[in-house]
């Protein structure tokens, strides 16, 4: 018996048993370690196809998913310099073509990826090629058609869940470590609702593991205790973007766009793409560091873009590594982007910063600065 028949054999156990949480945790644990086997085949066959060895460029990388003609490469096109081939039939694009979008000085890579269908987790329509290049992304696009029903998204977010992509998900605050001997330790802090300590012990056991130290700081479930022992899952940030919104009713179009995480937007008709590069900038969650030489103005032209919760060597290894090496200190400008000098001999300024203590004057910090959006830095090495 092959992995996908016992997979739906599984799956179809699943659904005969209803109250049984003990029986239901074992199956779902080997659910999950099918599924995985599925993705990383250990024989030669499903490896990468044609065009889907994109290098990554760029501040951040966006992963377009959706079915066939739902619009992404009409909006590849209009929101970057790169052109996607379109056409009224299914499956035009084949591979993987990238763009980049230029916003606020950082360069964005969009990626078009091909669409996928229903059955893609297991490898259909080149399904398994597509949703591992969608695990490399910063942020996902599922883009759909408003004129279609809701079942397009459940379908899009099942098959994105059955690769191990949680969409806007946290990881859970569970602490795993295996260790030689000892047996295992499990200590739970909080009160569970969803799950119990005897199908987190069946669980174990299923995986073989029978010394660990286990905590359980959060009220999981049985499926985020499966995803913390794999240990490959990947939580990823997701919009959810309703193309074609010209072609549906405005009672229509007011429901979509108070759903949480959802852009409406009409490519065809380039209606509200300005907002939905907002949306993304936002949800990449990118903060602007511009760096200043001595006695110099800020470079307000070619900001260093870094993650939130970016330090000080950070930047330093944004300029050049061996910054970090020499690095003696660095002075940071709370204050807005220097823009000429007043009679006190402080900068004039219009953009803020907000990590410095000292505005408008600058604060001496150290590599393990916390830099914020539109903070102004310069360096001193030895």
């Amino acid at each position: 018996m092959g992995i996908v028949e016992k997979i739906k054999e599984i799956e179809e156990e699943m659904a005969r048993t209803q109250k049984n949480k003990y029986h239901l945790g074992t199956l779902k644990a080997k659910l999950a370690k099918y599924r995985a086997q599925l993705l990383e085949p250990t024989g030669k066959s499903g490896g990468a196809g044609t065009g889907f060895d994109v290098q990554k460029s760029g501040d951040a990388r966006v992963a377009l998913i959706g079915f066939p003609s739902v619009g992404k490469s009409t909006l590849l096109s209009k929101c970057t310099h790169t052109v996607s081939e379109t056409a009224a039939y299914e499956f035009t694009t084949l591979t993987a073509i990238p763009g980049v979008i230029e916003y606020q000085g950082a360069r964005i890579q969009l990626l078009d990826l091909p669409g996928i269908v229903e059955g893609a987790s297991q490898g259909r329509g080149r399904g398994r090629q597509v949703v591992s290049t969608a695990k490399t992304a910063d942020l996902i696009l599922i883009m759909m058609d408003a004129t279609k029903s809701d079942e397009q998204r459940r379908l899009l977010e099942y098959e994105l869940d059955a690769v191990g992509i949680r969409l806007n998900k946290q990881r859970p605050d569970v602490v795993f470590k295996r260790k030689t001997t000892g047996g295992i330790t499990l200590n739970i802090t909080v009160r569970l609702t969803k799950t119990d300590e005897k199908t987190i012990r069946s669980i174990l056991a299923s995986y073989k593991l029978h010394n660990c130290d286990v905590m359980i700081r959060e009220d999981i479930t049985t499926d985020e205790f499966i995803d913390v022992l794999i240990g490959t899952r990947k939580y990823m940030p997701c919009l959810y973007v309703y193309n074609k919104i010209d072609a549906i009713s405005m009672e229509q179009l007011d429901k979509l766009a108070r759903t949480d995480h959802t852009v409406v937007i009409s490519c065809e008709m380039s209606l509200n793409l300005d907002y939905l590069i907002e949306r993304i900038w936002a949800e990449l969650g990118l903060v602007k560091v511009y760096t200043k030489k001595r006695g110099a103005h800020p470079d307000l032209n070619d900001p260093i873009c870094l993650r939130k919760g970016a330090t000080i060597e950070g930047v330093c290894v944004g300029v050049h590594r061996s910054l970090v090496t020499n690095f003696r200190y660095a002075l940071v400008w709370v204050s807005h982007l220097p823009l000429s000098k007043s009679d006190t001999g402080l900068f004039n300024c219009h953009c803020q910063g907000k990590s410095s203590k000292f505005a408008p004057h600058a604060q001496k910090v150290g590599l393990s600065h916390l830099v914020q959006d539109e903070d102004v830095v310069s360096i001193f090495t030895k």
